[in-house]
């Protein structure tokens, strides 16, 4: 079995690939997968291209920056959803329940309404105040379950995380409707969107991708241990507390910079690690990596989806994605109260 799903992890890999070429070849410019996979290794290998300049930009500069960040942003919500449904033992849960989305609503909020342009970030004052906003939200839900339970129970977990994210949302709800005018650009915001994200976007999600993925991978075999529940974790010589609070600080870093590089898109972390799941079984060595793959070609296509249905208008890739998620949402929901009877 572990041959099988090393296999299927690395076919995983060979499919992302692929989709990604798709992806960033598929447009109005007619330029073939061909020429985007001679361009993307020209440009890599510094090699002399005979292709049209203008179509070696539009991949290079606009398409396959994009791609990138769709895929790497999917992936950072697929894991965090992998993390988050083992830590709090419930295949409905996903990192938004502990608040990331709705503090980073909140902090770009504040950026849009406020007009604040920090002078050594720039553009990127608002992702940062997202991430910030985010972070600063997860923290007070875990402080405060740590202090209401000492355990850290999950049903403890998420509804401290559900009554904070009321609170933070009703706060945003507040302050746009006093600042109306700003309105229409916070709810774009919040829908989520890729477009016009260069590689200086690729390069600032990297690096919580990374510390993230890092972090989360080091406990494989602990969340695979706490699936089980505490006490088995304590006869196993796992401390569930520290462990949860861990992971939790890892899935909600990677959330973060995901929320805030391309807004609230949901139902991608609550998708891939059921998929992984069926694809690859329970073990979270295999489930981790695979559901990064399964959720960041999730949010290609579904990018995709949203540049080329209405073309040349865009659609929200929140929306998209809520089109799929939900009827999922019902589907695993009935599943479980079907198994439960």
């Amino acid at each position: 079995m572990t041959i099988k799903n090393s296999i299927r992890v690395s076919i995983g890999v060979l499919v992302s690939f692929i989709i990604a070429g798709a992806a960033a070849s598929l447009g109005t410019s007619g330029i073939g997968f061909g020429d985007t996979v001679q361009i993307v290794t020209g440009k890599i290998l510094r090699l002399p291209l005979a292709i049209d300049p203008k179509s070696v930009s539009i991949v290079w500069m606009l398409r396959l920056p994009r791609v990138l960040l769709a895929f790497f942003a999917g992936g950072c919500f697929a894991m965090s959803g992998a993390v988050t449904q083992s830590v709090l033992r419930n295949p409905l849960a996903s990192p938004y329940i502990l608040g990331v989305s709705s503090g980073a609503s909140l902090g770009a909020g504040l950026v849009i309404i406020s007009g604040i342009s920090l002078p050594f970030l720039r553009g990127f004052t608002l992702p940062v105040a997202g991430f910030s906003f985010g972070l600063i939200t997860v923290f007070l839900v875990v402080f405060f379950s740590s202090r209401v339970d000492k355990s850290m129970s999950s049903n403890t977990i998420i509804l401290c995380g559900m009554v904070f994210s009321q609170f933070v949302g009703a706060l945003l709800t507040t302050i746009s409707a006093i600042f109306s005018n700003d309105l229409k650009r916070i709810v774009m915001w919040q829908m989520g969107s890729f477009a016009l994200k260069g590689w200086s976007y690729v390069r600032m999600i990297l690096p919580f991708l990374v510390i993230g993925a890092v972090g989360i991978l080091r406990y494989t075999r602990e969340m695979d241990i706490l699936t089980f529940g505490d006490d088995e974790a304590k006869s196993a010589g796992v401390e569930a507390e520290s462990i949860r609070k861990q992971l939790l600080v890892f899935a909600t870093i990677i959330t973060g910079a995901a929320v805030s590089l391309s807004g609230v898109i949901g139902f991608v972390d609550l998708i891939a690690p059921h998929v992984a799941r069926k694809l690859v079984g329970s073990q979270h060595k295999y489930v981790v990596p695979m559901s990064f793959i399964i959720g960041g070609c999730l949010l290609v296509i579904t990018d995709l989806a949203a540049r080329t249905v209405i073309s040349p208008s865009e659609l929200p890739v929140g929306a998209i994605t809520a089109l799929i998620g939900a009827p999922f949402f019902a589907w695993v929901y009935f599943k479980r109260r079907r198994t439960a009877l």
